[in-house]
């Protein structure tokens, strides 16, 4: 009941917020809107100050052929235009969210040893989603993430292609690093691979890319895990693969799993 009572006052909070209006987004100062182009490359929020980088409408092939079970049959997806956080969210945005909202810390939330730049981590799903509803933004669909993690490539294992070193990602390692800390891929966005497991939208089923939506598939209506995506410091390279699937219970944070916000470009006001 405890605990409850703070969740209650923490979603009050960020709904006041959100009612402000948090919701304004601009050019990040050092872009400007090509020729031909609709939409600004990258964009930053007045609320939440990291960059969002444009990942552009049309096509992508999700899944695995090669891969385990749950990542066939492999298909076709349309997704809209969307701008997605360059980077994880860092200890230092939530605990700006923290502070703004009043939202109740997460167990394992500490200032005294999470590192400004380094993952915010620990936080449960919901967790995640208010400090997405907060920022104006809201967690990626499983789509959007795989598009966004491809960085433009076509059907390849990792976000810059089919192979891997510990130069490129955050893995097989003792702990988190600092967002930034390896080179991005194509769309501009770091750490799509290790570093931390990232929350997504979508309630997990093993089944679901047999029935799945050709156009902006949003995942199954209920489950009883969330997906998350990418891998984390201790994987291997097998769980850092775009394609790669895993879940886990959305009111349980863990020390490896954080998560990065997306809008729709549909969305912005």
């Amino acid at each position: 009941m405890f605990r409850k009572r703070y969740r209650i006052v923490g979603v009050l909070s960020f709904i006041v917020c959100f009612l402000w209006g948090c919701r304004s987004f601009v050019p990040a100062p050092h872009d400007t809107i090509d020729s031909g182009q609709p939409y600004p490359k990258t964009l930053v929020s007045n609320t939440d100050s990291v960059t969002m980088v444009l990942v552009p409408a049309g096509s992508f092939v999700m899944g695995s052929s090669a891969g385990d079970d749950d990542e066939q049959p492999q298909h076709s997806v349309y997704l809209d235009a969307f701008y997605i956080d360059e980077t994880e969210v860092t200890c230092a945005r939530y605990a700006h969210f923290l502070e703004a909202t009043g939202y109740p810390p997460h167990p394992l939330w500490d200032p005294k040893y999470d590192r400004p730049e380094e993952p915010v981590v620990g936080v449960s799903w919901y967790d995640a989603e208010a400090f997405a509803r907060w920022a104006g933004k809201r967690l990626p669909t499983e789509a959007e993430w795989e598009k966004a993690a491809g960085g433009g490539l076509a059907e390849k294992l990792y976000p810059w292609g089919e192979g891997i070193h510990q130069q490129q990602a955050n893995y097989n390692s003792f702990g988190t690093m600092p967002v930034k800390s390896y080179a991005p891929n194509g769309f501009g966005l770091y750490d799509m691979a290790g570093n931390v497991w990232e929350w997504c939208q979508d309630w997990y089923d093993s089944d679901y890319y047999s029935v799945s939506s050709g156009r902006n598939p949003q995942g199954p209506l209920q489950g009883m895990r969330k997906v998350v995506k990418g891998g984390a410091w201790y994987s291997n390279e097998v769980a850092l693969r775009i394609a790669n699937r895993h879940k886990n219970d959305p009111a349980l944070g863990s020390f490896n799993i954080g998560f990065r916000c997306v809008i729709t470009v549909k969305d912005i006001k």
